[in-house]
């Protein structure tokens, strides 16, 4: 074998040609050369021998050649602040949670074959590339236990609003929600300002890209007999439970990896579509405008160095406390900003149930009790363990008795009194100020929380299902406000700017191009779990700026 070390900007094809040798000869010899039309200025080259040379072209096939690959140093493309500031987005969206991956996929969608210029920005880091349950390392306590590291308790939120927490996160808090999906009831809808048949409408969008099902549970006995029960005592309406899960059966060469949805699946659906540039632990702190009509956001990186990334339509999609609170820090004075805070009322409770009547195999317990005109709440049973799942590793001892778990979702009306504010006397490390949080329950909040505790009772007796104390923890109890995550309102849409801080499309009243996508766009929750909810708000949004952008294009 000889040595040729090659001279200025020669290649291996330009070394081939002088030496009068085979290109794919010298290709299989040479695998720390990439492509053969690289520039190997001084790089050494091996050549075959005289004899191998004439046995190597001999009957031999041609070597295939091997294309440059463009490496990629993550699961999902990322672009450094340092390039987007050099850009001007056609939409820039804040947050990558529910509303913010929602209004993404929709615009990559929708703008398939547009050129336009789409960025995301987020405040957290990489944690999990997927929804939690979809990792087998990960049970039920796992879960909980992994969420409570990675989130932080909210500040502000003592002394009236306890329980809350924030988790700043690529896919924000859809890593480890439960994919709960029901969709609000028509009486509320009433309240909206949208007509409820065009929300129906997004609701069936959206049932659609997060994969809802009311399968879950089929052909487990544990959920057909409590149905059963259930329907036998009055309770109609009690059903399985819709979950955001992709059940259906592999099919086609097609991979199911991503069983439960979260706001990644929703990225990556986004990314299938077209290009966009994504940040992560980029802070936004400022929405910049201009006489009317906006025209980018500040944003810090970790190292403080401060960006001006430059936007014709920016949504805001932050979460229910970070988005009235970058506004407010803008110095936007909407009346109704930051108000109108509002939750639901969480009461859980643990039973035992005798399971002599189950056939084998039990599967998990689904049910939900809806909300009726005349109860203001909702029930979800599951079990036996803490939900509606369980690891297929985990050995499930048959027993006489199993659990059961009921939690029950209260309305709370939405109340002007209700709100965060901007606490001067506590900056961030950003500049930022921290909130403060204003909330109580009124007379009428409080009376469905009573409603409700009968009505678990009541369930539960007519389900044979009997409450007992589990782990200290009392049968029944209402947990601390702001432990469920359900915050919404403090941004919400409606017609008037007295009590809405933004039109019934998302866009924040008197300034263009200015939008708003997340749960702090609902102007009322119900009883339910209002994820799906937001999803379908945030895909409508986005159809009205992929409309206005085709106007203005």
């Amino acid at each position: 074998m000889k040595i040729w070390v090659s001279n200025k900007q020669e290649t291996l094809r330009a070394v081939a040609v002088k030496n009068a040798l085979s290109i794919e000869e010298l290709i299989v010899l040479n695998p720390h050369i990439p492509h053969p039309d690289l520039d190997i200025t001084g790089v050494t080259v091996y050549l075959p021998s005289e004899t191998a040379s004439r046995a190597s072209t001999v009957g031999s096939l041609p070597t295939c050649p091997v294309a440059p690959v463009e490496t990629l140093n993550n699961w999902i493309p990322l672009t450094p602040l340092s390039e987007m500031v050099q850009q001007e987005y056609d939409v820039l969206i804040i947050g990558t949670g529910a509303g913010g991956g929602s209004v993404l996929w929709r615009l990559c969608e929708q703008w398939k074959k547009e050129k336009k210029r789409i960025g995301i920005i987020e405040r957290g880091d990489q944690v999990i590339p997927t929804h939690a349950r979809n990792l087998s390392t990960l049970n039920q306590d796992r879960i909980v236990a992994y969420f409570s590291y990675l989130s932080k308790p909210l500040p502000g939120s003592l002394p009236e609003y306890p329980g809350a927490r924030q988790l700043f996160a690529l896919g924000g808090r859809t890593l480890f929600w439960y994919a709960f999906t029901p969709r609000l009831h028509e009486w509320d809808l009433a309240k909206w300002p949208i007509p409820v048949h065009e929300m129906e409408s997004y609701y069936g969008i959206a049932e659609e890209v997060m994969n809802v099902t009311g399968a879950f549970a089929e052909g487990a006995s544990f959920t057909k007999i409590l149905l059963e029960r259930l329907w036998l005592r009055g309770y109609s309406k009690a059903a399985p439970l819709p979950i955001a899960a992709d059940i259906v059966p592999q099919s086609l060469g097609q991979i199911h990896t991503d069983m439960f949805t979260s706001s990644i699946s929703l990225l990556a659906r986004a990314l299938n579509q077209r290009p966009f540039d994504l940040a992560i632990n980029a802070r936004a702190t400022k929405i910049l405008q201009d006489n009317g009509k906006v025209t980018g956001v500040t944003v810090v990186s970790p190292d403080k160095t401060v960006y001006t990334l430059k936007a014709k339509t920016v949504v805001l999609s932050a979460s229910t406390f970070e988005t009235p609170r970058l506004l407010l820090h803008s110095g936007f004075q909407h009346r109704s900003l930051g108000h109108f805070l509002t939750n639901q009322t969480f009461v859980q409770a643990t039973g035992s149930i005798s399971t002599a009547d189950f056939p084998i195999p039990w599967g998990p317990l689904n049910v939900m009790i809806p909300q009726q005109p005349d109860t203001p709440y909702s029930v979800l049973m599951t079990g036996p363990e803490a939900f509606y799942w369980y690891p297929t590793s985990v050995e499930r001892p048959l027993s006489g008795e199993t659990t059961v778990n009921f939690y029950g979702y209260g309305k709370v009306e939405p109340r002007f009194d209700n709100r965060i504010t901007l606490n001067p006397h506590k900056i961030d490390e950003y500049g930022v100020p921290e909130i403060k949080v204003h909330f109580s329950l009124s007379e009428a909040d409080w009376s469905v929380v009573g409603q409700m505790t009968e009505g678990i009772k009541r369930i539960a007796k007519a389900t044979g299902v009997r409450l007992v104390t589990k782990n200290g923890r009392p049968p029944i109890c209402l947990t601390p406000l702001g432990d469920l995550h359900h915050d919404s309102g403090t941004c919400r849409i409606g017609d008037d700017p007295n009590t809405s801080v933004a039109n019934p499309y998302g866009q924040i009243h008197g300034v263009s191009g200015l939008y708003v996508a997340d749960n702090s766009a609902l102007p009322y929750i119900g009883a339910e779990n209002q994820t799906l909810t937001t999803v379908a708000l945030a895909i409508r949004t986005a159809d009205h700026i992929a409309r206005q952008g085709a106007v203005s294009g």
